[in-house]
């Protein structure tokens, strides 16, 4: 049976993409700070306590997960904070770029001896994080941060691909979740449902694709 891996699967996007994929046959390992109900009633394996910014919670992950095989890998943690020019909060910018960028980095790089030749490797970041595409700014640390998670993850599509293992960078539109106070335009089921489809057309040819959860493909 097929096994994916999802951080931050406890809420949102995370948890209907652990419904998703449990509902489809696969076992879901669900890592997160602290997990609900609703995880525990649909993943294989709950990975609690676990802060994708720290190195000894990582070594947690590793150590929780050793032996075990994955076949997809979904970094989804995110942290989402309103950055003006004029006020900026550089701590702020900090901690949205060791969530958004460097730990799905880390989480990835951790995994890879878990991770099967044919794998796959799906890094929820943001249309906000390209630089083309911004004609509204603000939001600093956050398209920053997306950015730099742009950017690492078509090095490891590259690095990956010799390895049999794909790569795509998703942006699951703007959904109704809490990061955003439930104030988007889709629900996290159709956000997922989105995802999903992208990661079934994810192959070695497309690897290093940055795709909207719809379909469209995003500009850098």
């Amino acid at each position: 049976m097929k096994q994916a891996l999802i951080t931050g699967a406890n809420r949102g996007i995370g948890l209907e993409l652990a419904r998703h994929y449990a509902g489809n046959g696969w076992q879901v390992i669900g890592v997160c700070r602290q997990s609900s109900p609703e995880l525990e009633s649909v993943a294989k394996q709950v990975v609690q306590g676990i802060d994708v910014t720290e190195e000894k919670s990582i070594e947690t992950l590793v150590s929780a997960i050793a032996g075990e095989s994955i076949e997809l890998l979904i970094n989804n943690a995110g942290l989402l904070q309103d950055d003006q020019l004029g006020n900026i909060d550089f701590d702020s910018i900090r901690s949205q770029m060791e969530i958004n960028a460097y730990a799905p980095l880390r989480v990835t790089e951790a995994l890879l001896p878990n991770m099967v030749a044919g794998g796959k490797i799906a890094l929820i970041t943001s249309r906000m994080g390209s630089i083309a595409d911004n004609d509204s700014g603000g939001r600093y640390g956050y398209r920053a941060s997306k950015a730099a998670l742009n950017a690492f993850g078509k090095s490891l599509s590259v690095d990956l691909k010799p390895k049999g293992i794909a790569v795509a960078l998703l942006h699951p539109g703007y959904v109704k979740t809490r990061m955003v106070n439930f104030g988007g335009m889709i629900t996290p089921e159709e956000a997922a449902t989105g995802l999903a489809a992208r990661i079934d057309g994810l192959t070695l040819e497309n690897t290093g694709s940055f795709w909207h959860s719809n379909g469209d493909s995003l500009p850098w």
